[in-house]
């Protein structure tokens, strides 16, 4: 009686659905399947924090590095840190024409950043160490006003670099450009340096291991030049610009 009962209670249902259209028996892996929470968002295997948002505005000190991104690439010795605004030298090498910022791109009030291990400063430039072996770094920023114009501008930076990586042997050299890209619009281009001794062809050795080198950021409107003195490899380099350009 109970079998015939609900064959007939079946044979309803069907009936039911055929005249709604809404009866469907679920597929077999239905019970299988997870329920999802109302309101849940799925979230894609390893991600982390969502990717930084690109700058605009006004530059202002927080935005370059600091004392302690240098801690974590291993240098030990007490860094001071030296702030101006203004113009001047971002890149003082012969090969790229020593010219300011000033002159290349008509930008007159940079954020410029010395980090020096020594006290003493140079005369003309409290960012600059009065001995060039205690200089750890030099960053130089500033806001375009707009994205494509830093495009524009850190494009321009770029390239008057380029002729610093082809130099005759036994000078110093940059070597290859490296891309660091963070996020859209958050992109860095570095090269190591080289000292003449590595240099017997005229360009940077392979296989061997920079010494600090240069690098141009470009962080939405915001764009820029880091010199690293100090002596880091591929490894250090690379964090390094890239929480320098992260940052700003």
């Amino acid at each position: 009686m109970r079998r015939r009962t609900f064959l007939v209670i079946l044979a309803v249902a069907a009936v039911l659905g055929l005249l709604t259209g809404r009866f469907a028996l679920p597929p077999p892996s239905a019970l299988a399947t997870p329920a999802v929470t109302p309101g849940a968002s799925a979230s894609s295997p390893g991600n982390g924090s969502p990717p930084p948002e690109p700058a605009s505005g006004p530059l202002t000190e927080r935005h370059l590095l600091t004392a302690a991104d240098f801690k974590k690439v291993g240098l030990s010795e007490r860094i001071h840190v030296r702030d101006r605004v203004g113009d001047g030298n971002y890149a003082n090498v012969a090969c790229t024409g020593e010219r300011t910022l000033g002159e290349t791109l008509g930008s007159y009030d940079a954020h410029f950043r010395g980090l020096v291990t020594s006290k003493d400063t140079g005369s003309d430039d409290p960012t600059t160490a009065a001995h060039i072996g205690d200089q750890v770094a030099r960053e130089v920023a500033d806001d375009a006003g707009s994205r494509a114009l830093a495009r524009n501008f850190a494009e321009r930076l770029l390239l008057e670099e380029v002729p610093c990586q082809s130099e005759p042997a036994t000078h110093w050299v940059y070597g290859p450009t490296h891309t660091i890209d963070v996020a859209a619009d958050i992109t860095a281009s570095w090269m190591g340096a080289y000292a003449g001794e590595l240099n017997t062809t005229g360009t940077a050795p392979r296989g061997k291991e920079p010494c600090g080198g240069i690098a141009v950021l470009r962080n939405g409107s915001h764009y820029g030049v880091l010199e690293v003195q100090a002596c880091l490899d591929t490894a250090a380099m690379t964090r390094i610009v890239r929480a320098a350009v992260t940052r700003l």
